[in-house]
């Protein structure tokens, strides 16, 4: 009886979906064009070393031509997704027919029935809607592709187009993704494991379930020997053969928030049209391992910062882990300091089993010792007492785990955790202007927006030397004295980091311990029209209000903005505007555009000299210390009112650096002791170390003086107590120093104790 309805409901479900199909039938896609279907070029895009980084083009993935892609590639495809398709006609009625009865069982759309046909036509044509209609047009784009196009260049279209997890389309990109490897060089287990992707990437995906994604491939495998692709031996082969997977992490991540700013670019002057089709060649400024440098010194610093604020938990929950203590045949490359997500297969209170990448390891609690900070759901955060594992794990959580140590089938990890705190870096060449890198965000597969460009947030005091080099253009000297003392403009009265005030001080130490009073009076001084001006001058392009408190950085920039008015400093007063694009040339190799550098003299030589040489003294003994690279740099921090933003801004004579860190909400702070010299400074210090530089000193320019001074007074000195000072010639003291007045100075060790934890 049971199968009489079943019958009943099939012959009334096939006649509305014929009915539906024909009247559907006028109103598909034309697929004309796919016969002379061929990949459009799209512009490419080269780093300084005219190494290829990037493509723009309307087609995503690497297209490779049927002949290219293994045998066993397109035969595990069709045993896992469409084992009739050399006998079908686009439709396969049988798979339909099964796929029917076991739906009405269900009583839901449970069972597939797509040929690898109808999928290309959903790929190429339709909307991934789960509706009968957009069902019905995609048999009929099926029938049409068969009819007009061979059973090879379907599945060549198919195997180029089909989505495989991770930002991976086609097989070429998904091998290389999951292999590091073209897909002409994978074997019969690598094959298989891809082809199992198809039906479900997130859910198969290795990254996210090594277990379910093996399994997955040992489907695949058993499918390819029943149709006779494998014989038993090689299934059996193939199932236990180990597979290295690559790290998601690769370097060409790192290109793409670089990479959107040039497309941004582009299509703004070319057109959309022509930078996906016209076959555009770009060079670009991009130094591959600058770049690939700070995206790891900026993911390093972040996840730091995020530790000290405290543990969320565990990312996810996995049931019935005991199939973890299985060896599965798939592991990745993994690396002493490699970060990745891990399972937690047994669990005491000093000590958890992990699983990650294949590999089994030990966490010890002394290695998640920084977790017994509890961040609860509502933002507040709870210290746990005598911490325990037990505390924050439990069997089956999944976690971020960093390996310690690897060896061939073990690993050793500590706890580590994702942040959700974000950043940006930018490196500019000072001498002319080329963007050597460029770094949105944490992660461009985790956001898109580029902090680095489009992030306009206040410096606080990296926006110091801003003025200070105003005033130098406008007769001051690093001797100059200012009185630190208490001061107010009606309801607003500007105070020190640590509430202090210490009467007369020179402009070298009240820039290197970054003294607010002492800016906001220099700024007076000088003139809020003045500095603005000068700021504009030196590569700040956004609308700077009138007021004195941007002497305490209340002006909103970017880290593009910043990095380049630093690099004016460095490039001996000279500002050049910041070029990421070096030469464009069209299909044909004729030249669209050529950038040069555009400089102008923004401030005399000698005046950039000296607020180097007081830039200096920032990370010599100032609020800087945490960016000292062992080599001559200058620099400044800067932290914004509750800890909302923390900054340091820096240079060598070759490279000048912007690093920002803060939340996207800008409502969110950071954390009471989290200032730029120790959220942002680190980040700087190693990125600069890791890219190595030449170890030369600031050149001092003709026009330059040194003169002893008096420390108190900056006036001439013959004491023994007297500081060597730069001056630009003809601004030296002449008067010289009472006797006595250098006693009056305090402690210079005191004052840099008391600086290391400022902005």
């Amino acid at each position: 009886m049971r199968f009489r309805w079943i019958l009943i409901l099939s012959v009334i479900i096939l006649g509305v979906a014929a009915g539906g199909f024909l009247a559907l039938a006028t109103g598909v896609p034309s697929v004309e064009d796919l016969k002379k279907y061929r990949p459009s070029d799209g512009a490419k895009i080269y780093a300084d070393d005219n190494s290829l980084i990037g493509e723009f083009k309307m087609e995503k993935g690497i297209h490779q031509p049927l002949k290219e892609i293994p045998k066993h590639m397109r035969e595990a495809i069709i045993a896992v997704e469409d084992r009739r398709f050399y006998s079908h006609s686009g439709i396969d009625y049988i798979s339909i027919a099964r796929a029917l009865v076991k739906d009405i069982m269900h009583a839901s759309l449970k069972e597939g029935a797509s040929t690898i046909t109808q999928q290309l036509a959903k790929v190429m044509f339709l909307t991934p809607e789960k509706t009968i209609t957009r069902k019905l047009k995609e048999m009929q784009l099926a029938i049409k592709l068969e009819k007009q196009l061979s059973k090879n260049e379907i599945l060549e279209l198919y195997l180029n187009n089909v989505y495989f997890g991770h930002g991976a389309y086609g097989v070429e990109m998904a091998s290389r993704i999951y292999f590091g490897k073209s897909v002409s060089q994978i074997t019969v287990a690598e094959a298989a494991l891809l082809a199992g992707l198809v039906k479900a990437p997130t859910t198969y995906s290795p990254y996210n379930d090594l277990v379910r994604s093996k399994s997955r491939q040992e489907i695949v495998l058993q499918l390819m020997e029943e149709e006779g692709y494998l014989k038993p031996a090689q299934r059996t082969e193939a199932r236990r053969q180990q597979i290295l997977l690559s790290s998601l992490k690769t370097a060409t991540e790192a290109n793409n928030y670089f990479l959107e700013y040039v497309r941004q670019q582009l299509e703004s002057k070319y057109g959309v049209e022509t930078v996906y089709k016209g076959g555009l060649r770009v060079y670009t400024t991009l130094n591959r391992q600058y770049q690939f440098q700070a995206q790891k010194s900026l993911q390093e610093g972040l996840r730091q910062v995020d530790k000290r604020r405290g543990w969320r938990g565990p990312i996810g929950k996995r049931e019935n882990v005991k199939t973890d203590v299985e060896e599965p045949k798939v592991s990745f490359s993994a690396s002493a300091g490699d970060v990745s997500k891990g399972v937690v297969i047994a669990l005491s209170a000093k000590e958890a089993t992990i699983r990650s990448r294949g590999l089994t390891g030990k966490l010890s609690a002394a290695d998640a010792q920084w977790a017994h900070t509890i961040v609860e759901k509502n933002g507040k955060t709870r210290v746990i007492k005598n911490f325990k594992l037990t505390d924050i794990l439990n069997v089956g959580d999944i976690v971020w785990v960093r390996f310690k140590a690897v060896t061939a089938k073990q690993g050793a990890f500590s706890l580590d955790q994702e942040p959700d705190v974000e950043g940006a870096v930018v490196s500019i060449s000072p001498e002319n202007g080329h963007i050597k890198a460029l770094i949105g965000g944490f992660s461009f597969s985790r956001g898109e927006f580029n902090r680095a460009v489009l992030a306009k947030r206040q410096p606080g005091s990296a926006f110091k030397p801003v003025i200070f080099g105003a005033a130098l253009e406008h007769g001051f000297t690093p001797a100059s004295v200012v009185n630190d003392e208490p001061l107010s403009y009606g309801s607003w009265s500007p105070s020190n980091y640590d509430l202090k005030h210490y009467g007369p001080t020179r402009l070298r130490e009240a820039l290197a311990f970054s003294r607010n009073v002492v800016t906001v009076k220099l700024l007076e001084s000088v003139g809020v029209a003045k500095a603005i001006a000068f700021a504009k001058d030196i590569g700040i392009q956004q609308e700077i209000p009138a007021e004195l408190s941007i002497a305490l950085g209340s002006v909103a920039v970017t880290p593009l903005e910043m990095t380049a008015a630093y690099a004016t400093f460095a490039n001996a007063g000279v500002a050049i505007r910041p070029i990421s694009i070096l030469e464009v040339r069209d299909a044909k190799g004729n030249l669209l555009e050529s950038c040069e550098p555009e400089g102008i003299v923004a401030m005399s030589e000698q005046d950039a000299f000296l607020l180097t040489s007081m830039l200096q003294d920032v990370i010599s003994y100032g609020t800087g210390g945490r960016a000292a690279i062992g080599r001559p740099a200058a620099g400044k921090t800067g932290t914004t009112n509750d800890y909302k933003d923390a900054w340091f801004v820096g240079y060598t004579p070759d490279l000048a650096t912007a690093v920002w860190v803060g939340f996207d909400d800008m409502r969110r702070p950071l954390g009471r002791e989290e200032v730029g010299g120790r959220a942002a400074a680190p980040i700087w210090s190693d990125y600069m170390k890791s890219i190595g530089g030449s170890g030369a000193g600031f050149a001092v320019p003709e026009g330059i003086v040194r003169v002893a001074i008096d420390p108190a007074t900056g006036l001439l000195s013959y004491s023994d107590k007297a500081l060597q000072e730069f001056f630009k010639s003809g601004t030296q003291p002449r008067d010289i120093a009472p006797d006595g007045s250098a006693s009056s100075s305090s402690s210079l060790v005191d004052k840099i104790t008391r600086s290391r934890d400022q902005d």
